[in-house]
Parts: structure tokens; C-alpha cells; sequence
């Protein structure tokens, strides 16, 4: 679990893509410092895990993670070059303050940059929404895009914008992606949890909408 508080601003070392998965390294001294086998690291927001020993990241200020075909698909991480920058961030601590919100690392769709409109000390961006996640996406509600923990200014049914401050444009790569440029999205999982548990997914919302419809009319025949 993660909070969507960038802990650094990584760098791409090398990515080989193998059939159908791919193998990313990536550099990230602070990050690395006290990695082991096994440990998980958000990469622009997509949870992955270390495959070589601690010792050998912490040394090497790098770390290797296998990619499936699953995270290629709903990631941009398949698109990334060799020198690109990405988003760093370790897992929380049980019982650590929650800077951001409650981030899985599991990527729901990938939004484009739409446009930026710079302020005089912020930066608002539009980015596209998926058609299946803009049901989840609420004005002032919370939105993880490439690992970073934002709040929603507007939502509309296409898109949404956030207001970017100093601090998030200076050590994310958001600072510097243009109109055009893929981000990674995972909406709030409370959302997700909440209408599942309602029953409002997919056919059984339909259900539900049928059974109330059939209720009303015969509230009405009587």
C-alpha cells in the first residue's frame, strides 16, 4: 500500500521487452537504500517488485522488476525509453502518517494530458478520463495519477483537472509532461469497494434499476 507521495524522481536504465512481458531496471538511490528481495517499489504508480537481493540495489543505486502483459496493458510503463524519468515511492509504514490517500499501485487505465494552464505559482492540467472510470471520479475527491496522491478541481465525464503546486512540478514528471503525454490512473479503491458492495456493478446494477422500476410501476397500478 501506498499513499501517492513521490519520494523521488527516478530514472529509466533500460527496458527489455520479453514476448509478452517486459523487464524494467530502473535508478533510484534513495528508494533502493533499503530494498531487499522481494520488496515493492510504485514506479509512476504501478506497485513492482524487486528481483535482485537488497544488497545489490543499495549498491548499484538501481533495481530490476519483471512487468506482465496485464500492467503493460493498463500502464504506460511499456511506452518508457531508457533516460526517462518516472515516480518513486516505497510502501507506507503501518502506523506512518497518511500524507496522500490509501494508493494500491494498481493501475485502473491510462488518461493523456490534455492541456496546462500555468498560474502564477501553480499549474492547472486537464487529463482524459476513461469512459469506465468516470463514474468513480468526484470534484474534490482524491485521484492517483503516475504515483502522485491529487486532488480533483473539476470532474466531467471525459476528463478532470488538478491543480499542480511548486513542489509536485519541480520532483514529478509531471512537471514537465506536455499535452499528449500518457499518465497512469487509479481511482480512490474506496469508490471501487462502496459500489460493489451497493451492488451497482455492471449487470447487477441493471438488476437492481429493473427490480426498482418494476416496484415503482406496480406502487403506481395500486
Amino acid at each position: 500500500m501506498f499513499t501517492g507521495i513521490v519520494e523521488e524522481l527516478g530514472r529509466v536504465v533500460a527496458l527489455e521487452v520479453e514476448g509478452d512481458s517486459a523487464r524494467l531496471r530502473v535508478a533510484g538511490a534513495l528508494v533502493t537504500s533499503d530494498a531487499e528481495h522481494g520488496s515493492s517499489i510504485a514506479v509512476n504508480g504501478v506497485c513492482l517488485t524487486v528481483i535482485e537481493s537488497g544488497t545489490e540495489a543499495a549498491a548499484a543505486g538501481e533495481f530490476t522488476a519483471d512487468v506482465m502483459a496485464e500492467t503493460l496493458d493498463k500502464s504506460n510503463l511499456g511506452d518508457l525509453k531508457p533516460g526517462d524519468p518516472v515516480n518513486l515511492e516505497r510502501p507506507m509504514k503501518l502506523g506512518a502518517r497518511l500524507g496522500g490517500h490509501l494508493v494500491q499501485g494498481h493501475v485502473d487505465g491510462v488518461g493523456t494530458v490534455l492541456e496546462r494552464t500555468p498560474g502564477e505559482h501553480w499549474e492547472v492540467v486537464r487529463v482524459s478520463l476513461p469512459a469506465a472510470l468516470s463514474r468513480y471520479v468526484v470534484d474534490k475527491g482524491s485521484i492517483t495519477v503516475d504515483g502522485i496522491s491529487l486532488t480533483v478541481v473539476e470532474a466531467d465525464r471525459d476528463a478532470f483537472t488538478v491543480s499542480l503546486i511548486p513542489t509536485t512540478l519541480e520532483l514529478t514528471t509531471l512537471g514537465s509532461k506536455g499535452p499528449g503525454a500518457p499518465v497512469n490512473l487509479e481511482i480512490d479503491v474506496i469508490a471501487k469497494y462502496t459500489e460493489r458492495l451497493l451492488g451497482l456493478d455492471g449487470a447487477t446494477a441493471d438488476t437492481s434499476a429493473d427490480t426498482a422500476a418494476d416496484t415503482t410501476t406496480k406502487e403506481v397500478a395500486a
